[in-house]
Parts: C-alpha cells; structure tokens; sequence
C-alpha cells in the first residue's frame, strides 16, 4: 500500500499496490504492520456498509466527541462519492483545513481520517456503497456534527448537494473557538 500524505495533518489517500496475473489481481486493503508502522490507527472494531441512492447525496459532516472519538478508514465499492474531511482538533498544524477527493469503486483509493476531524461523503452516482472502519463504535451520546454550508468549512464540492437529511441541516455554526474545540483537544498522535 501507498499511503500518500493529505493537506489535513495526519490524513492519508491509501494507494492499493496490485500484484496481477491472467486471472485478476490482489492487493491489500488494510495491514496491521504497514499501518502501525506508519503511525496509523491500527485498532478498528467496526465495520460499517452504507448504501445511498441517489447522486447528490450529502452525508455528513460528522465526528465524536471523547472518549468514542473515532478514526475512519473509507473506502466505495460501488459507484463513486466525494469523500471530504474538516480538522477540528485545535491543536492540529492543520486545524480549520478541509480536504477532499474521489473515491470510487474504480479507483479503489481509501480515506484515512484521524480522531478529531469531521467527515462527509457527497454521492456522485446512483446506487453508490461505502465501506468502512471505525476505530470506536458508534455513541449517540458523542456525536457532534457540521452543517456542509457552515462558514467555518472552506471546501468546494464538485456538485451541490440535492438531498441532506433534517439531522445534518440542523447542526448549529461550529465555533472553533468554543466549547466544540475545547472537546476535540489532545487527539493528535
């Protein structure tokens, strides 16, 4: 695996190396030693499917909150979505960077996304699936989240999203000065 450096501190675009022959190819997806090696989260204990529709479709911007902050590995096995991060964590060199890129089921690219950063995918096509890792299992309790308009995220989708569900359009304005941040304190590595 190549894992390529983001502008987001701590973030990686994960590269599959396939090793091929007449009958197809195999890559790794995940390796507990590269990625431990690296630095990287190496502790997944959930692994998540979601299937969107509709092209057009924001989920997101979402992220918890300690002690269930999370780190994200995610990858689109069908279709194609843009996938997009927001560091929150105050104490991060990158802190108020947004980062986006194409994930699909033809590029097999993967998202890396650290504790502390908030995390939407924008569908591209129809009938698009995504599969992920989490680090931590889903707590209603710590979960926080970004309205994709928010002024405080600076990042150009490739499309305007058509449908965002009540939940996500509901977040209240991220303030990084404020008790969201002070929340999101002492995740770096």
């Amino acid at each position: 695996m190549k894992m390529l450096p983001t502008p987001i501190h701590g973030a990686f675009v994960i590269e599959q190396e396939p090793r091929g022959d007449e009958r197809g190819f195999f890559a790794r997806a995940f390796c507990t030693q590269e990625f431990g090696a690296a630095g990287l989260e190496t502790a997944f204990v959930q692994i998540n499917n979601a299937f969107t529709g509709h092209s057009g479709t924001l989920r997101g911007f979402h992220y918890q909150i300690p002690p269930a902050a999370e780190t994200k590995l995610f990858r689109c096995i069908r279709g194609s979505f843009y996938d997009m991060i927001v560091d929150l964590r105050p104490d991060s060199p990158t802190c108020g960077r947004s980062f986006g890129v194409e994930l699909s089921a033809a590029n097999r690219l993967q998202l890396y996304i650290p504790k502390g950063c908030a995390h939407g995918y924008l569908t591209l096509e129809d009938d698009t699936e995504a599969l992920y890792m989490s680090s931590a299992p889903y707590s209603a309790q710590s979960e926080r989240g970004l309205r994709y308009n928010d002024p405080f995220i600076k990042l150009a989708m490739p499309i305007r999203p058509s449908i965002v569900s009540s939940k996500d359009q509901a977040w209240p304005d991220y303030d990084a000065r404020g008790i969201a941040a002070s929340e999101l304190t002492g995740l770096l590595p």
